[in-house]
């Protein structure tokens, strides 16, 4: 359109500098006038009534012209301005990208169709959720029995590890399992108490006295004696380790030495034994019952 305009002004242009020529050709140079264009000028004139259109254009001729391109251009616009539907709508196809030399697709503007997931229905959602329940109570019931479990080793190993209890200024010299008593064994007469437990237990002493002796015993591997309160003496054999001297004093319920396996032993245990001060061997049952410590026999 803008073209178009621009031609129309050059081409009244044109003639406007073609009459100017013709105008000049009859002005005198040199003192003289050029006749032949006088000459032409003249048979011009004359044959104003031809049929040939004038070749020059005045002003209104000028005018015309450009109300002819004015025209061409609204037209054009208006043109532009009512595009079809078609014509505006998105072009796909391929662009040629100058630049890299090779043609580049356009996208396509078409739509998508997504896929959604199927969802279970009310049955499924439910028998799902009672199968997570199900496994959701087992393994709670696993781990309250193992921690029952766990419980019942841990107050089993506080009862064996546990310092004897008091009764009355008399305790029990180690805790653990009666395993034998006092009494005929085996066809010969078993003159103590042994009661089980692991090496390294502790064993204390079962009434305030004084150490009378600490060290390597026959049969008892090691052992420890000791003249308790009442004139008695008490004997603690088979012993692992003794953590007293002779002499010493000690008080009710204070470790003096430590569960063993050593001499003629069948495992690691305490063998208890309480003297009369002429070496008679009572019953060290009878003696703590009296005293308000029960033993129970295991047999």
């Amino acid at each position: 359109m803008i073209l178009a305009r621009h031609w129309s002004i050059e081409t009244a242009h044109a003639h406007e500098t073609k009459d100017h020529r013709h105008t000049a050709s009859g002005l005198t140079i040199g003192g003289h006038r050029d006749r032949r264009d006088s000459h032409s000028d003249t048979t011009r004139r004359r044959r104003g009534g031809a049929h040939r259109r004038p070749t020059s254009a005045g002003p209104g001729g000028r005018v015309m012209v450009l109300s002819v391109a004015s025209g061409a251009l609204i037209a054009a616009g208006s043109s532009t301005g009512h595009a079809s539907p078609a014509d505006a709508a998105p072009q796909t196809g391929v662009v040629q990208n100058p630049s890299e030399g090779f043609a580049t697709p356009l996208l396509s503007a078409s739509p998508q169709i997504l896929q959604i997931p199927k969802i279970p229905d009310a049955s499924e959602f439910a028998e799902q959720l009672g199968k997570a329940r199900q496994r959701a109570e087992e393994a709670a019931r696993q781990l309250s029995e193992q921690a029952a479990r766990e419980s019942a080793v841990r107050a089993q190993d506080a009862e064996l590890t546990s310092p004897p209890r008091s009764f009355g200024g008399t305790m029990a010299p180690v805790s653990g399992t009666l395993t034998s008593s006092y009494g005929a064994r085996w066809g010969t007469t078993h003159y103590g108490l042994d009661i089980a437990n692991d090496i390294g237990t502790p064993i204390v002493s079962v009434t305030d006295g004084t150490v009378l002796e600490a060290g390597p015993a026959s049969g008892f591997g090691l052992w420890v004696r000791i003249l308790q309160d009442d004139g008695t003496i008490g004997v603690f054999g088979h012993i692992n380790e003794a953590l007293v001297t002779a002499g010493q004093k000690i008080r009710a319920g204070e470790q003096i030495a430590t569960v063993g396996n050593r001499g003629q032993s069948t495992g690691p245990h305490l063998h208890y034994e309480v003297w009369q001060s002429d070496g008679t061997k009572i019953d060290p049952t009878a003696w703590l019952r009296a005293r308000g410590v029960n033993v129970t026999s295991s047999d």
